[in-house]
Protein backbone atom coordinates (compact mmCIF):
# COMPACT_ATOMS: atom_id res chain seq x y z
CA UNK A 1 0.00 0.00 0.00
CA UNK A 2 2.91 2.42 1.00
CA UNK A 3 4.64 1.70 -2.39
CA UNK A 4 1.39 2.36 -4.18
CA UNK A 5 0.86 5.46 -2.45
CA UNK A 6 4.00 6.42 -3.42
CA UNK A 7 3.89 6.13 -7.36
CA UNK A 8 0.74 7.90 -6.84
CA UNK A 9 2.46 11.34 -5.14
CA UNK A 10 5.34 11.25 -7.82
CA UNK A 11 2.80 10.78 -10.80
CA UNK A 12 0.78 14.45 -9.25
CA UNK A 13 3.54 15.89 -7.85
CA UNK A 14 3.98 19.23 -9.42
CA UNK A 15 5.94 19.99 -12.33
CA UNK A 16 9.59 20.75 -12.41
CA UNK A 17 9.33 24.82 -13.01
CA UNK A 18 12.88 25.41 -12.16
CA UNK A 19 14.17 28.17 -14.31
CA UNK A 20 16.00 26.60 -17.85
CA UNK A 21 19.40 27.18 -18.87
CA UNK A 22 18.60 28.51 -22.81
CA UNK A 23 22.35 29.39 -24.45
CA UNK A 24 20.68 29.94 -27.81
CA UNK A 25 18.22 31.78 -26.58
CA UNK A 26 21.22 34.54 -24.99
CA UNK A 27 22.90 34.38 -28.57
CA UNK A 28 19.44 35.84 -29.81
CA UNK A 29 19.73 38.54 -27.31
CA UNK A 30 23.24 39.56 -28.43
CA UNK A 31 21.88 40.66 -31.63
CA UNK A 32 20.38 43.67 -29.50
CA UNK A 33 22.83 44.65 -28.20
CA UNK A 34 24.15 46.81 -31.17
CA UNK A 35 21.44 49.78 -29.97
CA UNK A 36 19.71 48.82 -33.69
CA UNK A 37 16.36 49.01 -33.09
CA UNK A 38 14.30 45.86 -33.32
CA UNK A 39 10.55 44.33 -33.86
CA UNK A 40 10.11 40.81 -32.15
CA UNK A 41 7.35 38.54 -32.46
CA UNK A 42 6.32 36.57 -29.84
CA UNK A 43 3.87 33.73 -30.97
CA UNK A 44 3.06 32.69 -26.95
CA UNK A 45 1.06 34.41 -24.81
CA UNK A 46 2.37 37.76 -23.33
CA UNK A 47 4.01 37.53 -19.75
CA UNK A 48 5.20 40.09 -17.75
CA UNK A 49 8.88 39.08 -17.41
CA UNK A 50 9.64 38.37 -21.21
CA UNK A 51 7.98 41.85 -21.37
CA UNK A 52 10.25 43.41 -19.36
CA UNK A 53 13.09 41.82 -20.32
CA UNK A 54 12.88 42.99 -24.04
CA UNK A 55 12.09 46.29 -23.04
CA UNK A 56 15.89 46.98 -21.93
CA UNK A 57 16.38 47.02 -25.83
CA UNK A 58 15.33 49.39 -28.73
CA UNK A 59 12.41 46.73 -29.15
CA UNK A 60 8.69 46.53 -30.42
CA UNK A 61 6.85 43.52 -28.78
CA UNK A 62 4.48 41.86 -31.32
CA UNK A 63 2.11 39.65 -29.50
CA UNK A 64 1.00 36.55 -31.07
CA UNK A 65 -0.74 33.64 -28.59
CA UNK A 66 -1.03 31.50 -31.16
CA UNK A 67 -1.73 28.80 -28.47
CA UNK A 68 -4.98 30.48 -28.23
CA UNK A 69 -5.92 29.66 -31.89
CA UNK A 70 -4.78 26.07 -32.20
CA UNK A 71 -7.97 23.81 -31.43
CA UNK A 72 -9.39 25.77 -34.62
CA UNK A 73 -6.35 24.38 -36.88
CA UNK A 74 -7.19 21.20 -38.04
CA UNK A 75 -4.83 18.63 -40.19
CA UNK A 76 -7.69 18.17 -43.09
CA UNK A 77 -8.21 21.75 -43.80
CA UNK A 78 -7.97 22.53 -47.21
CA UNK A 79 -4.68 24.62 -48.33
CA UNK A 80 -6.83 27.94 -48.63
CA UNK A 81 -8.66 27.22 -45.88
CA UNK A 82 -5.30 26.70 -43.58
CA UNK A 83 -3.50 30.32 -44.74
CA UNK A 84 -6.18 32.17 -43.83
CA UNK A 85 -6.51 30.82 -40.57
CA UNK A 86 -3.00 31.01 -39.55
CA UNK A 87 -3.21 34.60 -41.10
CA UNK A 88 -5.78 35.24 -38.25
CA UNK A 89 -3.33 34.25 -36.02
CA UNK A 90 -0.58 36.78 -36.24
CA UNK A 91 -0.38 40.63 -36.46
CA UNK A 92 -0.68 41.20 -40.06
CA UNK A 93 2.19 42.36 -42.07
CA UNK A 94 3.71 45.54 -41.59
CA UNK A 95 5.95 48.23 -43.58
CA UNK A 96 8.70 46.79 -40.83
CA UNK A 97 9.85 43.08 -41.22
CA UNK A 98 10.15 41.02 -37.68
CA UNK A 99 13.60 40.55 -36.79
CA UNK A 100 13.21 38.13 -34.01
CA UNK A 101 10.67 35.29 -33.67
CA UNK A 102 9.75 33.82 -29.98
CA UNK A 103 8.21 30.12 -30.90
CA UNK A 104 9.03 28.50 -27.38
CA UNK A 105 7.49 25.11 -27.64
CA UNK A 106 4.53 25.90 -29.98
CA UNK A 107 5.85 24.54 -33.45
CA UNK A 108 5.61 21.13 -31.23
CA UNK A 109 2.05 21.25 -31.77
CA UNK A 110 1.42 22.05 -35.57
CA UNK A 111 0.94 18.83 -38.08
CA UNK A 112 3.31 18.88 -41.21
CA UNK A 113 0.94 21.03 -43.39
CA UNK A 114 0.42 23.81 -41.19
CA UNK A 115 3.87 23.87 -39.73
CA UNK A 116 4.81 24.51 -43.35
CA UNK A 117 2.10 27.59 -43.84
CA UNK A 118 2.69 29.02 -40.17
CA UNK A 119 6.87 29.43 -41.22
CA UNK A 120 5.82 30.42 -44.77
CA UNK A 121 3.48 32.91 -43.27
CA UNK A 122 6.29 34.11 -40.69
CA UNK A 123 9.13 34.27 -43.77
CA UNK A 124 6.67 36.57 -45.26
CA UNK A 125 6.85 38.76 -42.36
CA UNK A 126 10.64 38.71 -41.97
CA UNK A 127 13.65 39.52 -43.96
CA UNK A 128 16.90 38.00 -45.00
CA UNK A 129 18.35 37.51 -41.41
CA UNK A 130 15.45 37.06 -39.54
CA UNK A 131 15.95 34.52 -36.70
CA UNK A 132 13.77 32.06 -35.22
CA UNK A 133 14.10 30.87 -31.67
CA UNK A 134 12.45 27.30 -31.13
CA UNK A 135 12.10 24.67 -28.25
CA UNK A 136 11.31 21.23 -29.88
CA UNK A 137 10.44 18.30 -27.72
CA UNK A 138 13.20 15.15 -28.71
CA UNK A 139 13.77 12.57 -26.29
CA UNK A 140 10.01 12.56 -25.08
CA UNK A 141 7.21 10.54 -26.27
CA UNK A 142 4.68 12.55 -24.45
CA UNK A 143 4.10 16.28 -24.43
CA UNK A 144 2.17 18.33 -22.30
CA UNK A 145 -1.45 18.29 -24.08
CA UNK A 146 -0.91 21.94 -24.94
CA UNK A 147 1.80 24.23 -24.91
CA UNK A 148 3.53 25.75 -21.92
CA UNK A 149 3.30 29.36 -21.23
CA UNK A 150 7.10 30.23 -21.37
CA UNK A 151 8.82 33.42 -19.89
CA UNK A 152 12.52 34.84 -19.92
CA UNK A 153 13.26 35.28 -16.30
CA UNK A 154 16.79 36.62 -17.99
CA UNK A 155 19.18 36.86 -20.87
CA UNK A 156 19.95 33.19 -20.11
CA UNK A 157 16.80 31.21 -18.83
CA UNK A 158 13.42 30.40 -18.71
CA UNK A 159 10.73 29.28 -17.03
CA UNK A 160 7.68 27.34 -18.51
CA UNK A 161 4.69 27.33 -16.46
CA UNK A 162 2.27 24.03 -17.29
CA UNK A 163 -1.21 24.93 -18.11
CA UNK A 164 -2.69 21.49 -18.14
CA UNK A 165 -1.72 18.21 -16.65
CA UNK A 166 -2.98 16.03 -19.96
CA UNK A 167 -0.51 14.52 -21.85
CA UNK A 168 -0.63 14.14 -25.88
CA UNK A 169 2.30 12.20 -28.12
CA UNK A 170 4.91 14.18 -29.34
CA UNK A 171 5.82 14.37 -32.44
CA UNK A 172 9.81 14.76 -31.78
CA UNK A 173 10.35 16.60 -35.04
CA UNK A 174 14.06 16.13 -36.42
CA UNK A 175 16.12 18.58 -37.63
CA UNK A 176 15.67 16.37 -41.16
CA UNK A 177 11.80 17.00 -40.13
CA UNK A 178 12.27 20.68 -39.77
CA UNK A 179 13.95 21.36 -43.10
CA UNK A 180 10.93 20.25 -45.31
CA UNK A 181 8.63 22.43 -43.43
CA UNK A 182 10.78 25.22 -42.94
CA UNK A 183 12.45 25.73 -46.24
CA UNK A 184 12.94 29.38 -46.01
CA UNK A 185 14.84 29.27 -43.24
CA UNK A 186 18.48 27.63 -42.39
CA UNK A 187 19.18 26.19 -39.37
CA UNK A 188 22.00 27.90 -37.20
CA UNK A 189 22.81 26.24 -34.28
CA UNK A 190 20.83 23.26 -32.14
CA UNK A 191 21.67 22.38 -28.35
CA UNK A 192 20.37 19.55 -26.28
CA UNK A 193 18.48 21.42 -22.90
CA UNK A 194 18.64 19.42 -19.50
CA UNK A 195 14.81 19.00 -19.86
CA UNK A 196 15.07 16.98 -23.09
CA UNK A 197 14.31 19.30 -25.18
CA UNK A 198 16.17 20.60 -28.59
CA UNK A 199 16.80 24.40 -28.56
CA UNK A 200 16.73 25.44 -31.76
CA UNK A 201 18.07 29.23 -33.96
CA UNK A 202 17.21 29.38 -37.29
CA UNK A 203 18.32 32.14 -40.07
CA UNK A 204 15.75 33.52 -42.74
Amino acid sequence: MAELLSRTVERNKAPDTAPLNAPLFHTLLERLDDGQRAIVLDLGPARTETLALFGQYRCRMEIADVPAGLDELLADQEPDELDARIETLLPAPRKDPVDLVLCWDVLNYFERPALKTLMRAIAARGQPGTLIHALIVYAASEMPARPNRYAAVDEQHLVATPVTGQIRPSPRYTPEDLALCMPDFKMVRAMLLRNGMQEFLFRL
